[in-house]
Parts: C-alpha cells; sequence; structure tokens
C-alpha cells in the first residue's frame, strides 16, 4: 500500500528475466529483431544456401524457403516475433517475398540503431522512414512501365524473374508459359482488364 492509500502494482517476471528501458531496451530490441533477419539472410536469391531444421520433436527439414524457415522458430522475444508476423503477413499476403521482407526490416532496424547512437529520437526516425516510403512509392509509379495483356514475351520475362529463386532453373520457361496462361485466363474472366503494371 502506498501512503496515499492505494494500490502498488506488482510484476512477475520468470527467474532469470531482467527489464530493460529506454536507449537499452530499444537497442535489445533492434538486435533481436536483427538475428532473426540474419536466419533467413543466406536463403535469398539463387545462389541461396539451405537451411537445416532440427524440431523439438527431432525431426529435420532441410529448406531456404524464408517463411517455411520463420514459420519453424521458435521466438519468445517481442520484437523478434514481430518480424516473424512481418513474415507471415507477406506470406498470407503475396505467398512470396518472406525472405526479402524479413531481411528488409532487418536493415531498416540495422540503420535505426545507427541514427539512435547519433541520439535521433525514435519518433523522427519512424517519420522519416514514412517519408522515404511515400519517396519510394512515387518513384515506382513513375517508372512503372504498362504492359498489355497480349505482350505474352514481356509478361514471360516477368514470370521467369520471378521464378529465379525458386529451385525450378531447368523448368523455368514451362512454369512462366503456364503463369502467363493463367493470368490472361483470369483476366479475361474478370472483364479483360489489358493493362497491369510491374
Amino acid at each position: 500500500m502506498s501512503a496515499g492509500g492505494g494500490t502498488v502494482p506488482v510484476i512477475v517476471l520468470k527467474e532469470g528475466t531482467g527489464r530493460t528501458t529506454g536507449r537499452e531496451a530499444l537497442k535489445n530490441n533492434i538486435m533481436a529483431a536483427k538475428i532473426v533477419a540474419e536466419a533467413v539472410k543466406t536463403t535469398l536469391g539463387p545462389s541461396g544456401m539451405d537451411k537445416m531444421l532440427v524440431t523439438s520433436f527431432g525431426d529435420v527439414a532441410i529448406t531456404n524457403d524464408g517463411a517455411t524457415i520463420m514459420k519453424e522458430l521458435d521466438v519468445q522475444h517481442p520484437a523478434a516475433k514481430m518480424l516473424v508476423e512481418v513474415a507471415k503477413a507477406q506470406d498470407n499476403e503475396v505467398g512470396d517475398g518472406t525472405t526479402t521482407a524479413v531481411i528488409l526490416a532487418g536493415e531498416l532496424l540495422s540503420k535505426a540503431e545507427g541514427l539512435i547512437d547519433r541520439n535521433v529520437h525514435p519518433i523522427v526516425i519512424i517519420e522519416g522512414y514514412k517519408k522515404a516510403s511515400d519517396k519510394a512509392q512515387e518513384v515506382l509509379e513513375k517508372i512503372a512501365i504498362p504492359v498489355s495483356i497480349s505482350d505474352d514475351k514481356t509478361l514471360r520475362d516477368v514470370a521467369i524473374t520471378s521464378l529465379s529463386s525458386k529451385g525450378i532453373n531447368v523448368a523455368q520457361v514451362h512454369f512462366a508459359k503456364m503463369i502467363v496462361d493463367a493470368v490472361k485466363q483470369v483476366a479475361e474472366e474478370v472483364g479483360g482488364k489489358a493493362e497491369s503494371r510491374y
């Protein structure tokens, strides 16, 4: 009980846990998220390395798929869990790009850490990232090239680029043709919107 008659909150932590605040907490959160990003960084791209995952039951899986790795990670740190959620959201919304999303988030946090070391307030960093995001979107809109739904060659080239990290190099052209045919069929069913952007 406090002198004013109110109750004092009691916080119970597991044995061995500590409590950090301020700059130290920020740096700990950033470090935890960067470690998660590092776990998938070497799997990116056509030359990405495989990871061997061992579950708590002793089952072994070998993969270089970022989404699979992120699902299998047993992450306890709240900030690192947020990075796992970034991967899940990317996978649910797009079905691809989880590794890129996690690595990009890790790099943004790494750069933010440098700014924090220079005494830039986190709110200023967040505002800067929002402005950078808006600018990036603006630039992407300017450089986007309209592509006709009847331009099979360009559509196949885009599909081949997307497939380049999927480990199906020997059948890329075959799968690219299948993808283009499927997209064209969907476009016809939706009403023949004849223009997409990439």
